[in-house]
C-alpha cells in the first residue's frame, strides 16, 4: 500500500475505510466514480464530490482548492493520499485491483502511476479549458504543469522528467 502524506507513522494504522474526493464537474472523474462504486470494495470507498460542503465539513484541515486539482483520499485514521500515491490507495482498496496496487507501489510502477495521474489531469485540464472557451482552432500552443505541452496542431506531447531514484522532476 502507498504511504500516506503524514509520515511513517500513519503508514502503521489500518486502513478500514477511504473517503475519495473527486471532481464532480469532471465528466472523467465522474465516469470514475461510477466505475469505484460498481467494483468489489475489500476496504469501504465513500465517494464525496471535492471542495463540497460535506467534504469541507468533514475535513477542515485539507486544502479544498488543491482537492480539486488532484485525486486526494483521506483514510478513516487522518491518512491523506494525494496524486499517484491516492490511485494506488484506491486501487488497494478494490478485490479486482489489490495486486495491480502492490505492483504500483514499487518504485518502477510508481514512475507508471504518476504518469497516468499526470495524464489524467492534463486530459481534464484541456476539458476545462474548453468548457470556459479557452481552446479555439489555430491557438498558441499552451505550456501547462508536469511537462506537457498542447498544441492545436500536434496535441498534448509530454517532455518526461528527469529521473533519479524516487524523485521526478521536469527537464
Amino acid at each position: 500500500m502507498a504511504t500516506a502524506t503524514q509520515g511513517r507513522d500513519a503508514a502503521r494504522v489500518p486502513v478500514r475505510g477511504l473517503t475519495v474526493l473527486y471532481d464532480a464537474e469532471c465528466s472523467l472523474c465522474a465516469f470514475l466514480r461510477d466505475w469505484l462504486v460498481r467494483q468489489r470494495q475489500l476496504v469501504p470507498l465513500e465517494l464525496v464530490p471535492a471542495d463540497s460542503e460535506a467534504a469541507r465539513h468533514r475535513f477542515p484541515g485539507l486544502d479544498h482548492a488543491a482537492t480539486l486539482d488532484e485525486i486526494t483520499v483521506v483514510g478513516d485514521s487522518g491518512q491523506v493520499y494525494r496524486g499517484a500515491a491516492a490511485w494506488i490507495v484506491t486501487l488497494w482498496a478494490l478485490a479486482e485491483h489489490r495486486p495491480m496496487a502492490h505492483r504500483l507501489s514499487t518504485p518502477a510502477g510508481a514512475r507508471l502511476a504518476r504518469g497516468a495521474v499526470l495524464a489524467a489531469a492534463k486530459w481534464r485540464e484541456g476539458q476545462a479549458a474548453r468548457r470556459q472557451g479557452r481552446w479555439r482552432e489555430g491557438a498558441n500552443a499552451h505550456y501547462g504543469a508536469h511537462g506537457w505541452v498542447y498544441n492545436p496542431a500536434a496535441g498534448w506531447t509530454y517532455n518526461a522528467p528527469a529521473c533519479d531514484g524516487d524523485t521526478c522532476a521536469p527537464r
